[in-house]
Order: C-alpha cells, then structure tokens, then sequence
C-alpha cells in the first residue's frame, strides 16, 4: 500500500493539468476541482488509515536506494496533516462557488488551488531535505499567483512583501542545505537522523539548526519573522486566506516538528530554548496584534502567529503529553480558524465591509451567522465543551507537570485576551444596533455549508474528544522515538 503516498501529489497536479485543458468556463472546472479535492481526501483518509494500522510507509520513487533517491515518508503527523489538506482544500473548493464570480472560477483560481495543495501534501510526505525546499517552491509559486490575481494597489504592496519575504527564507534554506550537505553528505533526512550525533563539529551542526529554524519560523509565521503575515493574508478573496492559514504556514510548522524531533533531538538545551522564546513571543504579540485590530480579517491574522506559538510551545516543552497536546491543539485550529475566516466572507456579504466598527445588528437580522461565528470563536478562546478546551488544558497541563509555569501562565492569559478579542467581534459585528440596512441574504449554500460543517466538526472534536487524543498521542510517541520512521525510509518498499 506505499504506493498510496504517491497519490497525494498526484492526484491535485493530473486535476491542475485537466483543469487548464478545459474551456473556461465555471462549471467544468468547479466540478473536476471538486472531483479532484473528493478524492485526494478519500486517499488521504486511506493514507492515515493505513498508517494508523501499519506503522510508517515509505515509497522509493523510481527503486532508487535512500539516501540517493527520491523517497515519500509518512508516519501519523505527516499522514494527519495531508488528510487535514486534502478536506480544507474541498471545504475551499465548495468556498469557491459561492463566494467567487463565475470569472474567477473560469480563470485560474482552481488549477492554482490543486496545485498548491500539491506541494504541501508533497512538503508533508517527503523524506529528504531538498525535496522539502522543492514543494515549498512548488506551493508558494501557486500562492504568489493567488495573491496577486486581480490584484489592486493594496494586494500587489502584500504580493510583493510576501514574494520578497519568501524568496529571503528560501535563499537561506539553500545555505542550511549547503551547510548540511557538507557536513553529513546527505539530504535524507533519516541518514543525517543517524550522522549528525556522530559528527566532530557540533557547532556548525547548531548553526545549521539556527539557520532551519529561521527558515522555517519565517515560513510558520513565528515571532520575529511574522511581519508578512498580517501585512498579506487579509487581502486576497476569503477563500484564498482561509486556504493560505489552513495550509501555508502549517507546513513551515510541521517541518520545524520533523527536524528538531528528528535531526535536533540531543540539543535541546539551546534549541529547544530558542524555540520556547519563539512560542512565547508569537502568543504574546499575536494576540496583542489582534485584540488592537478593527478590520475582522486582519484581527483574524494576527490570531495565526498568535495560535502557531502554541503549537511550538508544545514543540520546545518536547515531552510526550506536550507534543500530544500542541498536535491535538493543530488539528483544532486548522477547523477553527478556517471557519472564522470563511464567516468573514458571510458576513462581508450582508454587510458589505470587514471594519468591525461599520457593522452591527447581525445577530438579529442573521441569527444563523452570529451561531456560526460563536461556534468557531468561542472554540479558539478555549471555552468548554467545544474542541479548543481540551485542547488549549492539554498544553497547560503539560506546561505544568514540566514545571514551565511561564508557559501555563502565558497560554492562559493569551486564551483570555483571544476570548476578549472574539467578543469584541461579537460585539461589534453582531450586538450592537446595526449603522446601515443589511444587504439581504446570507448568501448560497455552498458559501454557508462549509462553516455549518467545520463548526459541527469542532463540536464533535469537543464531545468526542477521546479519539482525536489517542492518535495525537500515537504521533508524539513517533516523533520522540522516531526509528520506525527511520527505518521505513532507509528500507522502505518499492
């Protein structure tokens, strides 16, 4: 069954390449885009079963012998995360044509979607450092296109931070990977697993780990390197943000889990300090950033660097339960925040504007928007019984029985700041008198059916929590002990 890792990646390309064949026009496009994201969920939901079961898959592309080949690696956290992917990337697709002209969807919107997916996927599955810096390319280039389609004044200044960004963080990943490269031989990341503790120069090995996290904090949207984000994300169509925070930085947070548990493991008295400075800081000021915010999507923004220090809270605590939590807590926000962005986009439509000051009355004249922002809102601040508290508790709970008690505090107060800032929004958008007539119509099915199934999914995580913390806790077993994983690459089958 390796050969399931494959089809992550190629599924959304054949669809990209079929959707450019086309004509252009909506219909057509819209439903093989669908077909297509259909599909690479079932085959993603396949993948994480099969690994659930089977232990860490490897797949050889081409016979090739690790390290000097392509290979494709999934354990539970890669395999969880391309499932993640693959049911955004659908809610987004089925996002689109209720939200997007039918000239949007005509054009390029959905070929640069599947591709995008594709390199994240790709970025989730590969076992090799270099292949790592492929997919990223891969799925930024689909990103800058994204961004810039259309583009006014204000998007082309956020397309151009971005790109400069990226490019910066890509420049250095080719020196880390230089640097690596001449120090163990290889890219693989299973063989450096194996070189880099028997090395003569331990310094330069740290360099290297300095110079990854850069890469990847920048690429996360982690304190110092988040200044693109908030500057970027709130510009493009809603459907396209939502996609971006569910699937961009995720990857850039899942490869600093993969190498720091994976090629870092014995110097965590340094990195693992840098990381926990790091996790604070996005908390702190990502939640600060967002509670001085007015525009509804930008407010929004800030909460990502804001969650993504919890995420590497979890990481730099390093213990199981901690790692357990902050994976638990990932699949949380991904649901989370992306229903909160696709409610700006509801809420956009009968109101005709993101500046929370200009709104008012929605709870009244659109009790089903208002339930649909509380559901998701009151989950990122962490009120029971909804996903965010189990959650959000397991990461203090680990914070305490390691005895980081400015972690615990930290994330307690910065739940309680995300709390005051979605009541603010409550409060604005939805409860008080309303200063101009709403537009009418909340809008299509297929803009309201995303947001009505990410917030029954975030209830259900919350009542049922039980099965979403047996496999979180299965995935930090593997990234503490990580030999199946280095062995499905090293003897991983054709």
């Amino acid at each position: 069954m390796s050969a399931l890792l494959i089809l992550p990646i190629l599924l959304p390309l054949i669809a990209a390449a079929l959707c450019l064949l086309l004509p252009r026009r909506a219909g057509p496009r819209r439903i093989l885009a669908l077909a297509a994201t259909c599909g690479l969920s079932g085959v993603s939901a396949a993948l994480l079963w099969e690994v659930w079961h089977v232990g860490a898959l490897a797949l050889r592309v081409g016979s090739w012998e690790a390290p000097l080949g392509i290979i494709l690696v999934a354990d539970l956290l890669g395999a969880l995360n391309v499932l993640l992917s693959a049911v955004m990337t659908l809610a987004g697709v089925v996002y689109s044509a209720g939200s997007l002209e039918p000239r949007q969807e005509a054009g390029a919107h959905y070929p640069l979607v599947l591709v995008m997916v594709a390199g994240v996927c790709g970025g989730f599955l590969t076992g090799d450092l270099f292949n790592l810096f492929v997919w990223f390319e891969v799925m930024l280039v689909a990103s800058f296109v994204l961004l810039a389609l259309d583009a006014g004044r204000a998007r082309l200044e956020a397309c151009l931070k971005y790109v400069t960004l990226s490019l910066l963080g890509s420049a250095l990943f080719l020196t880390a990977l230089a640097l690596l490269y001449g120090l163990a031989g290889t890219l693989n990341l299973a063989v450096l697993a194996q070189r880099l503790p028997r090395l003569e120069y331990p310094g330069l090995v740290t360099v290297t780990a300095m110079l990854l996290l850069i890469v990847f904090g920048l690429k996360a949207g982690a304190f110092p390197l988040f200044f693109w984000l908030p500057a970027s994300y709130h510009t493009p169509p809603v459907v396209v943000t939502t996609l971006f925070s569910a699937l961009l930085t995720k990857v850039g947070v899942y490869a600093l889990f993969r190498t720091f548990s994976l090629l870092y493991p014995g110097d965590t008295d340094f990195t693992h300090r840098v990381l926990l400075a790091m996790a604070l800081l996005s908390m702190v000021t990502g939640v600060l950033g967002a509670v001085a915010q007015y525009d509804f999507r930008r407010l929004l923004s800030f909460h990502i660097i804001s969650q993504i220090g919890y995420l590497l809270a979890g990481l730099a605590l390093f213990s199981r339960v901690a790692l357990a939590a902050a994976i638990a807590y990932w699949v949380h926000y991904v649901f989370a925040k992306s229903a909160l962005f696709f409610v700006t986009g509801v809420t956009w439509r009968v109101s005709g504007t993101h500046d929370l000051a200009r709104m008012g009355g929605l709870a009244r004249t659109h009790p089903l928007v208002a339930a649909l922002f509380l559901v998701p809102a009151l989950s990122l601040a962490g009120i029971p019984p909804l996903s965010g508290f189990f959650a959000k508790m397991s990461l203090i709970r680990a914070a305490l029985l390691g005895e980081a008690w400015l972690v615990a505090g930290t994330a307690a107060a910065v739940g309680l700041l995300t709390l005051y800032s979605m009541m603010k929004v409550w409060r604005e958008a939805f409860w008080k008198p309303p200063l101009q007539e709403a537009r009418g119509s909340a809008g299509p099915a297929a803009l309201l059916g995303p947001c009505v199934a990410l917030a029954l999914v975030m209830v259900a995580l919350g009542v049922g929590a039980r099965p979403l913390f047996v496999l979180a806790d299965a995935a930090a077993e593997q990234l503490l002990n990580p030999s199946a994983y280095i062995q499905a690459s090293l003897g991983g089958g054709a």
